[in-house]
């Protein structure tokens, strides 16, 4: 009978740390069941999107409202990005979504300036107004060959 209750109480001790473990792997891996449900979807579209990627941050004055889920082509090569923002933010249809760069040289972010008083951004709107990235190595390539 001791044997029993000593197999049994290893066996839980074990279920429980697995389980804790994948709680602790979704939490660090910021993956969320009810993702959906505090976010909501909205699009637009660039001409060049170097160096922006899948999970890089979208900031309205400084503050982070969301994430970049998704970047693809649309059928008339426009570099489409696909963003959840917190349902708490609201964007106005004539807002303009520009790429950014924290620093000089550090990592590509979507900075969304909200321009006027206009309509809320319904789910998977698209905002019309957009600034592409800046190409340092292009800049620097005209400058050096007098191109500019």
């Amino acid at each position: 009978m001791r044997k029993v209750t000593t197999e049994l109480s290893v066996g839980l001790f074990m279920i429980m740390g697995f389980l804790a473990f994948v709680y602790l792997s979704l939490q660090l891996g910021e993956f969320s069941v009810f993702a959906l449900e505090k976010n909501y979807p909205i699009n637009a579209e660039f001409d060049n999107v170097s160096g922006l990627k899948p999970g890089a941050t979208v900031e309205i004055a400084g503050v982070t409202v969301g994430k970049v889920s998704a970047i693809s082509l649309d059928e008339y090569d426009m570099a489409k990005v696909t963003m959840l923002i917190s349902r708490d933010v609201s964007i106005s249809d004539d807002a303009i979504a520009s790429i950014r760069t924290q620093g000089l040289i550090g990592d590509k972010y979507i900075r969304i300036a909200q321009v006027g008083s206009g309509e809320r951004l319904p789910d998977n709107g698209t905002i019309l107004e957009t600034e592409s990235a800046v190409d340092l190595e292009a800049l620097i390539s005209k400058y050096i060959f007098g191109k500019i």
